[in-house]
């Protein structure tokens, strides 16, 4: 196996480190968050991560279901214990996840907002505050039930081509099997949006994500369906943007999974993304090719396809998954939310949460219970990101009718780490742009995308391992192709880097 091959051969020279740990810190927050509700939030469930106030603290939009979504400020001291206090914010219900993006280019987050019902886009205003700019964006939201978003930038475009995807359609009173409502484009016109395109047929969308997985300089459209109610007929999507086809089976071999969330980061060191799909049942993680997907193989330990814990041995059912460096020793590891739907017989009712720490020899390791993040709730939505500017990075996790979690990394003998922050004009945070890191001999590439994970998104500084080097050289390919300069840049902090 090719992809198998690139990383034993990359990452043989890294020293290995203590295992992970994390401190429970949910009980610094101002009150109990818990995603609720019933069968049109069995999914769903997210977390927008984005710094609301100029602070460098990630502050946290949680969708609540049938209750309020909450809007949780970051009062955290640097390096000290995660904190954080309530926000006013206007009551908006039967929220299901969010994203964040500058969609207006004023240099402040907005916040897509998926709803059962009407999607609503906020436009974000300093100090943590927000308006519905929906109507004043043009933007036309029906009454539908949204579980999926992603975002890019087309050429010659101020403001950003925004996909959402529908999961079963309210209006068929036959459904819910076979009866998956259509997705929606939004194209930019005029400082604002038209009437939406539509993506045809739908296959109950729970994930979708804007990547130039080719390198080729043109995004494409990924989106990964739910086959327990499409049933049958129904696959994995990749659509081709400009113009709106779907691709050929003959360039997009059909293959179909009860897909949930996807996660994409370069993990061999080719500069390709790879992407990781969670399922009823398998993980299934990619290899790029360039010219397509291959699986990995089973050996790699990336397809937690049953609980590590307890005594169930049904499959497990994966949500949101993340890559993201929790030792900072220059190999990425993944995150995975776990959690039976409701009550479905077929999979496992107590499944612990995931973290595959990936090895010297390329191989992810099950380090959950050992860190002691492998709660049993019904997790969804989540998050990576350093919520205490200690260069650690920490986790995020909604739970479905049981309270939010939040876990502070305290891992010892940690390596080295850099946070990179771009700064673009009127795509202001670079989407589209790919960051090269050297150091230790080798490329880490990371692609400044939004959208992918399970209702959940964040924007800000891209997390870097260094392992044990104090120093890396860095540079940029902006969205219009130039490619900047390698720089050297000191370990330990972050950087924000413009065209």
């Amino acid at each position: 196996m090719r992809g198998l091959a690139v990383l034993v051969f990359l990452a043989a020279a890294h020293a290995a480190v203590a295992d992970p740990s994390f401190k429970d810190r949910a009980a610094a927050l101002p009150a109990r968050v818990v995603y609720a509700g019933e069968w049109e939030h069995f999914v769903g469930g997210g977390v927008a991560i984005l710094d609301c106030n100029a602070d460098a603290r990630p502050d946290l939009f949680v969708a609540g279901g049938t209750a309020p979504a909450a809007l949780l400020v970051n009062t955290t001291l640097d390096k000290g214990d995660i904190t954080f206090a309530a926000a006013d914010l206007a009551p908006i219900t039967d929220v299901t996840g969010a994203y964040p993006l500058d969609i207006n280019g004023d240099g402040l987050l907005d916040l897509a907002v998926l709803r059962v019902g009407p999607d609503v886009f906020l436009q974000g205003e300093p100090d943590c505050k927000f308006h519905d700019a929906t109507a004043e964006w043009g933007l036309q939201t029906g009454d539908q039930w949204s579980t999926a978003f992603t975002a890019t930038w087309e050429a010659g475009q101020n403001w950003p081509t925004l996909a959402i995807g529908h999961y079963v359609d309210r209006s068929r009173a036959d459904g819910p099997f076979e009866a998956c409502d259509i997705n929606s484009l939004f194209r930019p016109q005029a400082g604002g949006y038209g009437a939406a395109e539509t993506l045809s047929p739908g296959f109950c969308a729970l994930s979708m994500l804007f990547s130039d997985w080719k390198r080729s300089g043109t995004p494409d459209l990924r989106i990964s369906n739910d086959r327990h109610y499409y049933v049958r007929g129904g696959y994995e999507e990749m659509w081709h943007l400009n113009p709106l086809v779907p691709y050929a089976q003959a360039d997009w071999p059909r293959f179909s999974l009860w897909g949930m969330g996807i996660a994409s980061r370069d993990i061999t060191g080719d500069g390709l993304p790879e992407v990781m799909m969670t399922s009823m049942g398998d993980q299934l993680l990619q290899f790029n090719t360039g010219a397509g997907f291959e699986n990995a193989p089973f050996s790699l330990g990336t397809y937690a396809h049953q609980p590590y814990s307890g005594d169930d041995g049904r499959p497990s059912t994966g949500w949101h998954a993340e890559f993201g460096d929790v030792d900072n020793d220059g190999r990425d590891d993944l995150f995975i939310a776990k959690g039976n739907v409701d009550q479905m017989p077929s999979n496992a009712m107590h499944d612990p949460n995931n973290l595959l720490m990936q090895g010297a020899d390329g191989v992810f390791v099950e380090k959950g219970g050992v860190a002691g993040i492998g709660t049993t709730m019904r997790s969804r939505g989540a998050g990576l990101v350093d919520l205490n500017a200690d260069g650690l990075l920490d986790i995020v996790v909604v739970n479905r009718r049981a309270p939010m979690e939040i876990w502070q990394n305290t891992t010892a003998d940690t390596g080295h780490w850099l946070g990179v922050s771009l700064k673009g004009k009127d795509n202001t945070q670079a989407v589209g742009a790919w960051i090269e890191l050297r150091v230790g001999g080798r490329v880490q590439s990371r692609e400044m995308t939004v959208g992918g994970g399970h209702a959940s998104g964040q924007a800000g500084p891209q997390h870097f391992g260094l392992g044990v080097n104090d120093s890396a050289e860095l540079r940029v390919i902006w969205p219009d192709g130039t490619a900047g300069d390698w720089t050297t840049v000191t370990a330990d902090q972050v950087v924000t880097l413009s065209p």
